[in-house]
Order: C-alpha cells, then structure tokens, then sequence
C-alpha cells in the first residue's frame, strides 16, 4: 500500500513505484523492468535532434540482451516539435528510424502538467547548474539495474556517446 504525502500524493520511493502509458494505450509498471538498465528519453519527432532515434535503436538493439531497456517519451512541449498522435508517433518511428524500443503516451517534462516520472527524474538528476527543468527534447536519463537515477544527458549528447556509462551500468566487471 503506497504511503501518500500532505497533499494527497503517493510518496515514491523508487523508479520502479511509477506508471506510465504504452504509445498505444494501457498501463505499463516501470516495476516490470526491474533489475535492467533504463535509458529514459524525452523525444520529438520533428526536432533537429530526432536522428539519434537512430542512435538509441542502435544502443537498443546492440545491449537488449545484456539488460539495457531504452524507453521514449514523446514530448510536444519544446516548440510543437511532436505534434502528431500515436499512431503517426509509432508510425514515423519505425519507417524512418526502425525503432523497436518501448514508446510511450505523449507527456509533459516540465510544468504543472508534468509527468512523475520526469518530476522524479529531474529532481534525482539536475541538470547544468542545478536546473530541474527539461531543456529540450531528447534529455537523456540512465537508470542503475537498482532503480537509482545514475546520470542525466543534455540533448546534444549524441547517444553513442553513453555507451561506456551504460557499459558500467550493465556490468561493472564485464566492459572494462
């Protein structure tokens, strides 16, 4: 039973307590990728940073099978740069970039209407200065296998520029 905060709020005690939407539709438990390495993205699909869905796919596909779990979260808050609904999400996603990762509803990272998630998120990993907000799309999140928020990545940190942060992430002793 969640313990729930002054104002009425579950008190989160960990990634794995959160609930998301699937693109498509219906509840997904963040606790159903316990014990993987989590890399959360905030993405847009007419963005000048939208190409590293090609990199994500890669670092998808190349460490799926060592525990990495790459999850998009598309986001229309920065610009109007994800204005189409989730068939057209899922649809421009995988035509153009082959994206097999999980996709999520469309959500907001900042604001009064901003996802959990990202509040969580945000708070275990500020950004430059101490900033909370998202600054822009494809903000880039690693998870421990534990849960622990390890790391945030600005937008123009290309994704295969994580790939030893996620090495370490997925085995310390293994990807020396």
């Amino acid at each position: 039973m969640p313990e729930f905060d002054s104002r009425g709020e579950p008190i989160v005690a960990s990634i794995y307590d959160f609930e998301v939407t699937a693109l498509e539709g219906g509840a997904q438990k963040l606790s159903d990728y316990r014990n993987r390495v989590l890399l959360i993205v905030n993405t847009a699909s007419e963005c000048g940073f939208t190409p590293q869905y090609q990199g994500l796919e890669d670092l998808h596909h190349r460490y799926e099978g060592d525990g990495l779990a790459v999850l998009g979260f598309p986001c229309n808050q920065f610009g109007g740069q994800e204005p189409g609904d989730a068939a057209q999400i899922r649809e421009f996603c995988e035509t153009r970039y082959g994206v097999s990762f999980p996709l999520f509803a469309k959500i907001d990272v900042n604001g009064p209407d901003a996802h959990p998630l990202f509040e969580h998120l945000k708070e275990a990993a500020p950004g430059l200065l101490g900033s909370r907000r998202v600054k822009w799309n494809f903000t880039k999140f690693l998870v421990s296998r534990s849960g622990e928020v390890l790391e945030r990545f600005a937008s123009t940190t290309k994704p295969e520029k994580l790939e030893e942060q996620i090495q370490k992430a997925l085995s310390p002793d293994r990807f020396k």
